[in-house]
């Protein structure tokens, strides 16, 4: 893996920020797109911009090509059985929203338990404490060890003959702590359970086979994996989708209208109602390629690599607090004694230096901290020590800035 030839692929990255050449280290909320990916939708809206599966035009055909064969790069990128089993949403949230609003609440009822963990993002969580209260159903959460991690004897525990669903985050995106999917959905299976796994932190940096952890649903976003923002993919297996009744209604998803019933396609299209995310399907196709060009389990040595050299540098700092286990992905999740996040993130700013600063969309894990917000770096595959250096420098800096001024 060249890191050179790979950070000639990111247009962004090559700015000055504040007069300091750009350092982005905020991953984890959203990564930069390759010239790959740019072109590929550039030459959509240039060339072949047209509706798809409605028209017989050439036009309509190319866009149509280009949208499911999008589908099917997906489907191999995760090993589904099926592009039936591949649906398109806005996003991870829009994809877990789905799970509950139609899985859940058809198959939910008083004295039922969903269990989930502290560390969730609270796009997994909402819409499982919408769909508790609606159906009279219990929300659970399994506890995590003191380094941020799951015990599996934790999760025989919780987990009971009347919890109906399990839904769990691969990768988190505070901790960096990289969950037993595979384990913990045997356990959910044993006692009757559906496993739902949030997996936007993870199919960017991983190799994601949805047939070998056997998990029901699988959801991730697009623009977490150098694609596009604005879309996303639900996997479900195919026996629980066809059960499954659609969440929005009109266009694409329509059979049949008569005057007072309908009748929806079959799958994976009677989920995307209206024009379907043409763009960003193809654009997401390209960065699997792109992905894939360089190699799945590459990127992930490459980040541990990354993370672990990070964390040496960086626990060497006095003062410091790190959060989350030594074994992680690549991200660290941190505090600075006396200064706010928010605080040491403008600092960094003005040193060309991007980090995330706040409760990362995780309030129920920063109350399990003992913090109301952290400061986090997040790396990807076009990331490199000399940055990781920078941004310890910075760090630094910051804590004589305050120093001096209280």
């Amino acid at each position: 893996m060249n890191i050179h030839d790979i950070r000639k692929q990111f247009p962004i990255l090559d700015q000055q920020v504040n007069g300091r050449d750009l350092v982005y280290l905020d991953s984890a909320a959203t990564s930069q797109k390759p010239l790959q990916v740019i072109e590929a939708l550039s030459k959509y809206y240039h060339e072949y911009n047209s509706n798809v599966h409605r028209g017989v035009h050439t036009l309509g055909t190319k866009a149509t090509d280009g949208y499911e064969g999008a589908r099917e790069k997906v489907r191999r990128f995760i090993n589904a059985k099926s592009t039936q089993e591949v649906i398109f949403t806005r996003g991870a949230t829009t994809a877990l929203n789905i799970v509950a609003q139609s899985y859940g609440t058809a198959n939910l009822h008083e004295g039922d338990e969903i269990v989930i963990t502290y560390m969730e993002h609270h796009a997994n969580v909402i819409p499982w404490q919408q769909v508790a209260k609606s159906t009279g159903a219990t929300l659970k959460y399994i506890p995590l060890q003191e380094d941020g991690t799951i015990n599996l004897q934790d999760v025989e525990a919780t987990v009971t003959s009347n919890t109906k669903i399990v839904s769990v985050m691969q990768v988190s995106n505070v901790l960096g702590t990289i969950n037993p999917i595979k384990e913990i959905t045997k356990i959910a299976h044993k006692n009757g359970a559906i496993m739902v796994v949030d997996g936007a932190q993870a199919a960017p940096h991983m190799k994601v086979d949805v047939q070998d952890l056997d998990c029901d649903f699988f959801a991730f976003s697009a623009h977490k994996m150098c694609g596009p923002t604005g879309i996303g993919v639900l996997y479900g297996k195919k026996e629980h989708l066809e059960k499954m009744e659609p969440v929005e209604f009109g266009g694409e998803m329509i059979d049949f209208v008569g005057l007072y019933e309908s009748t929806w396609k079959e799958l994976p299209w009677k989920f995307e109602a209206g024009t379907p995310i043409i763009a960003g399907a193809i654009g997401l196709g390209a960065a699997i390629d792109f992905l894939e060009d360089i190699g799945l389990d590459t990127i992930e040595k490459y980040e541990h690599e990354l993370a672990s050299y990070a964390l040496d540098k960086m626990s060497q700092i006095e003062g410091i607090t790190i959060y989350g286990p030594k074994n992680r992905a690549g991200l660290v999740t941190f505090n600075i004694e006396d200064v706010h996040p928010h605080d040491l993130s403008t600092v960094l700013d003005a040193e060309g230096i991007a980090v995330r600063a706040g409760h990362h969309c995780a309030q129920p894990l920063m109350k399990w901290l003992n913090v109301s917000a952290t400061a986090r770096a997040s790396f990807y595959l076009y990331n490199t020590e000399e940055e990781v250096d920078k941004l310890v420098a910075g760090i630094i800096k910051t804590k004589e800035y305050f120093s001096n001024v209280f």
